[in-house]
């Protein structure tokens, strides 16, 4: 599992968001945004591996964007937000970071979670 990992669910459903694509960025010191993973939600709603096994978690600014847009379309729904990121600060690389992310086609709220 990697030291960043996240959960979607679907509040307007009540189950997990699967098949939601996932884009982990890390800031560097400029101010760009540089990619360094991306997957796509399980049946369950979790992506466990955004980071490659064996990648070093360093502190600084990280962004993970959701692409709504292609989940809601699966469902048959429009969606106000066509994507949601997320900008968070890791100030410790020792610890484990996990984003979830509740989601309905015209809302959505997030925490770090455990």
């Amino acid at each position: 599992m990697s030291a960043i990992t996240t959960h979607v669910l679907d509040t307007s459903r009540g189950c997990p968001a699967g098949g939601v694509p996932v884009l982990l960025e890390m800031q560097d010191a400029g101010g760009e945004w540089r990619a360094i993973g991306q997957g796509v939600t399980d049946d369950d709603g979790r992506l466990r591996d955004l980071l490659h096994s064996g990648s070093q978690l360093a502190a600084g600014v990280y962004r993970l964007t959701f692409n709504t847009t292609t989940y809601f379309s699966s469902c048959g729904e429009d969606s106000f937000y066509p994507e949601v990121a997320v900008v968070f600060s890791v100030r410790d690389a020792s610890q484990h970071f996990h984003v979830p992310l509740l989601l309905n086609p015209y809302g959505y709220s997030t925490y770090r979670g455990s």
